[in-house]
Order: structure tokens, then C-alpha cells, then sequence
């Protein structure tokens, strides 16, 4: 799908400002309500707009931890690395899960309440027995930028 210039008004306004009425938006971006929410349509249907979704201060909700875990596999075949990904599935506390290039092959986001969450979920994982060969967790002690928004190109 080509995007032109109001689709890209439309985005750029979703992604700071998620729960913005159709009639604000369509003023926003310079349309009347109708073809707004039409333009809405078109770009959720083809899979651009995939959802919308809250967040949350985690500092106000409990002792939350955010930890980042590097993870070497055992071996390399494909099948095992299914396997891996498929368990990880299980684990409600992994927020994002990256296969990536370089030293490890996996980077994993936890977000897990009390400070040894990461650690426990690491153990539970090693324990399964899913071909881990080795990991490293790294408790994030502060987040000077949290950006949700990416930069849209016209």
C-alpha cells in the first residue's frame, strides 16, 4: 500500500496520541470525519495499524523489574530454534523477544515484579531443558529515554 501525505499525518498522530476521538483526528490531519475513519480502515486492514494498546507506569503498579537477557543456544539447527521460540510462548513476563545477529542469538525484554523475577524466570527456562547454552541478565536501573513513537517519513 502507498502511503501519501495524510496517511502519514494520520500515523504520526496515532502513535503519540493512541485514544484521540475520529473527529479530532480528522480535524488534525485536515479531513472531514468520514474519509478519516476510512483512511483508519484502509490502513488497519492492510496490516499497518495493528493495534492499539495502554501503557503503564509500572513504578505505580508494584516493584516491577525490567531486565534485558542475551541467550546463546546450544546448537543452531532450525528445529531446536522453533523449539526455543515456541517455548519462550509459556512466558507471559517476556514483553519482547528478538532472534538477532551477533555474539547471542536471542535478546529478551522481562518484566516481572521483585527483583529476583528475572532470575526466576531464567532458572524455570534453563531448567526446561530448551537448549540454552548460556545467558546474561541485565537489570535496568533507569530508562532516560522511552520513546513510543518512530520517526515517519513522508
Amino acid at each position: 500500500m502507498k502511503l501519501d501525505r495524510i496517511d502519514i499525518k494520520i500515523l504520526r498522530r496515532l502513535q503519540t496520541h493512541g485514544r484521540i476521538s475520529n473527529v479530532e483526528l480528522a480535524e488534525a490531519v485536515g479531513l472531514s470525519a468520514s474519509p478519516c475513519l476510512a483512511r483508519i480502515k484502509k490502513l488497519e486492514a492492510a496490516g499497518i495499524i495493528v493495534g492499539y494498546e495502554a501503557r503503564f507506569d509500572l513504578a505505580k503498579l508494584g516493584n516491577f523489574v525490567t531486565a534485558y537477557v542475551q541467550v546463546i543456544l546450544k546448537n543452531h539447527r532450525r528445529s531446536e530454534a522453533q523449539r526455543f521460540e515456541k517455548a519462550v510462548l509459556r512466558f507471559p513476563e517476556i514483553a519482547e523477544f528478538h532472534m538477532v545477529n551477533g555474539k547471542f542469538d536471542y535478546l529478551m525484554k522481562i518484566i516481572v515484579p521483585g527483583f529476583d523475577g528475572p532470575g526466576r524466570i531464567m532458572q524455570q527456562m534453563w531448567q526446561a531443558d530448551l537448549g540454552i547454552q548460556s545467558y546474561s541478565v541485565f537489570i535496568v536501573s533507569g530508562t532516560p529515554i522511552q520513546n513510543a513513537s518512530v520517526p515517519i517519513d513522508e
